[in-house]
């Protein structure tokens, strides 16, 4: 089964899955068509996570794809003259918020460890597509109306708008020989073409050093990037082990720290259960509390040893009142070997990612978030795809107010912090379980958690927890969905005293349950995605 944010990257999948590739193999044809179909979250020019499950070992293993930033990057990147923040906006579409692209390394690496068809043959399906052409969807067109034509580069520009500046239409067919041809480069030579060919990094080097601000990415930064290969991180949950992406990524780590601090309560056996709902946000705020304090590339700051210790675990727990909201959770003190008290973080994250969930005919599985962070990412295009922004996912302030350093600061060949969370769920005997994970920026910690206890706490199918109203707190106000079963959730977080914040949680869940001997697929009806399965 693939469940993708596309119908066409789905079966591109399939395709793949019915030749018999691996799980590994799928995930890379997927996020080629996405590169083409779903160009405002993901691509070449951007970054992912990957947890892959090996049915016949049990063994879990987690890739790392993020971004980095140049080697010549300083923690004052985004500050202007006058020691000011530069508005978000501004520092997104400039040279200065691309960083080096990951995804393509990381996906050969994990091609070499559990990959089974030629590399060159995973390209086919998003040649084929980018040179015969798509359908232009209604969320692609909506999204180009609001982002409008002024907001892109030239060659964006010209492809995504016709020449009076209106968006292509839905339904409209749009072809992108550019990149087809880099596609083929890349199926023909490996991700080297794409990080020291000449045809791929000189444009992007070139580009970046034409926009404004310019950019300080050299050749030398793309042929350094290096995908890492990381243990999961994991945890037990209710008689499950829940694994997921450790730092960079938050959001293993986060997810991990809610689940231990909610399992001796009971969250009752229906979804939606008020009672559960005030829990998990109260613990939620405690886990935001210490993500934002602590967590980062962990070659620059290391992950505190006793952020899962069951002493402190308890301590945090005890925080926990649902008949009495905390406003905000303070960080807590977890033990640590080594390490330092890190500064107030003000990191801002946007939300233009997507899910990849697949399992194949062995039963391997693979959860990969992939992403070019904002819609769009920087609004560059180079040989048929856009570059990312990854880099205003660092904290704009390099300090807080009494001077103490932020964790999540910018520096040279640093990895941003992220809240991506591609989680694979095993049951009590080990077997495969639940394969999930969503865009969202810094809310995808927020909706993995409500998917994994809709189906562990209130056994819900892949469907109900996909579509299941959003909810939580990411330490400040209990967030809740706009719609009829929000207002149900408001007006109770109200009663028991809580701060409301209703807003639009556009989550993209894509999920695959294994059910007795069978696979249910089910994708967020938020978006545009297909489960497909055989």
């Amino acid at each position: 089964m693939v469940v993708a944010a596309n119908p066409l990257a789905s079966a591109a999948g399939l395709e793949i899955l019915r030749a018999g590739g691996s799980a590994t193999d799928a995930a890379i044809a997927v996020q080629m068509v996405l590169n083409l179909v779903e160009p405002q979250s993901s691509g070449l020019g951007g970054g992912a996570f990957l947890v892959h499950y090996e049915r016949a070992s049990g063994a879990i293993t987690s890739f790392d794809g993020r971004e980095t930033a140049p080697a010549a990057a300083r923690p004052d990147r985004f500050l202007g003259p006058d020691g000011a923040p530069m508005a978000f906006d501004a520092a997104v579409r400039s040279g200065l918020s691309p960083g080096v692209p990951g995804v393509l390394a990381m996906l050969e690496l994990a091609h070499a460890r559990f990959g089974r068809l030629p590399w060159r043959m995973l390209f086919a399906p998003a040649i084929r597509l980018a040179e015969d052409g798509f359908a232009v969807s209604p969320r692609l067109n909506r999204l180009l109306h609001e982002e409008g034509a002024q907001s892109f580069d030239r060659e964006a520009r010209a492809y995504f708008f016709d020449a009076g500046d209106w968006p292509r239409p839905v339904g409209y067919r749009l072809r992108n020989p550019a990149l087809a041809a880099t596609l083929r480069l890349i199926a023909e030579r490996g991700a080297r073409a794409f990080y020291q060919g000449e045809e791929i990094a000189g444009p992007i080097i070139d580009r970046l050093a034409a926009a404004h601000p310019p950019s300080d990415m050299t050749r030398a930064d793309l042929a350094a990037y290096q995908a890492l290969e990381r243990p999961a991180f994991c945890t037990g949950y209710r008689g499950h082990r829940v694994c997921g992406m450790g730092p960079p990524s938050s959001g293993g780590p986060t997810i991990a720290q809610v689940l231990a601090l909610i399992e001796p309560f009971d969250l009752g056996k229906a979804p939606l259960d008020p009672q559960g709902v005030a829990i998990l946000a109260e613990a939620e705020k405690l886990a935001y509390a210490d993500r934002d304090r602590y967590m980062a590339d962990p070659a620059f700051v290391p992950l505190p040893e006793g952020l899962m210790d069951a002493a402190y675990i308890a301590a945090r727990r005890s925080l926990i009142d649902p008949a009495r909201p905390m406003s905000r959770a303070e960080p807590g003190m977890p033990p640590m070997k080594q390490g330092r008290l890190f500064g107030i973080d003000r990191t801002i994250e946007a939300s233009g990612t997507s899910q990849i969930s697949i399992v194949d005919a062995d039963g391997n599985a693979l959860a990969m978030t992939t992403t070019i962070e904002s819609a769009f990412g920087a609004h560059i295009m180079v040989a048929g795809f856009l570059l990312n922004n990854e880099l205003t996912d660092f904290s704009f302030v390099p300090a807080d107010g009494d001077g103490r350093p932020v964790a999540n600061r910018v520096e040279g060949g640093k990895r941003p912090r992220s809240s991506m969370a591609p989680t694979i769920v095993l049951g009590p005997e080990g077997e495969l379980r639940m394969v999930a994970g969503s865009p969202g920026g810094s809310r995808i910690i927020l909706y993995v958690l409500k998917a994994i206890v809709c189906v562990i706490d209130w056994h819900c199918d892949a469907g109900e927890a996909a579509a299941l109203v959003n909810f939580g707190s990411r330490n400040g106000p209990f967030e809740v969905e706009t719609g009829e079963a929000g207002d149900l959730l408001a007006v109770a977080a109200q009663a028991r005293g809580a701060a409301i914040r209703r807003v639009e949680m556009t989550s993209g869940l894509n999920i695959v349950l294994r059910d007795g001997g069978g696979l249910l697929g089910g994708t967020d009806p938020r978006r545009e995605g297909m489960a497909a399965g055989f």
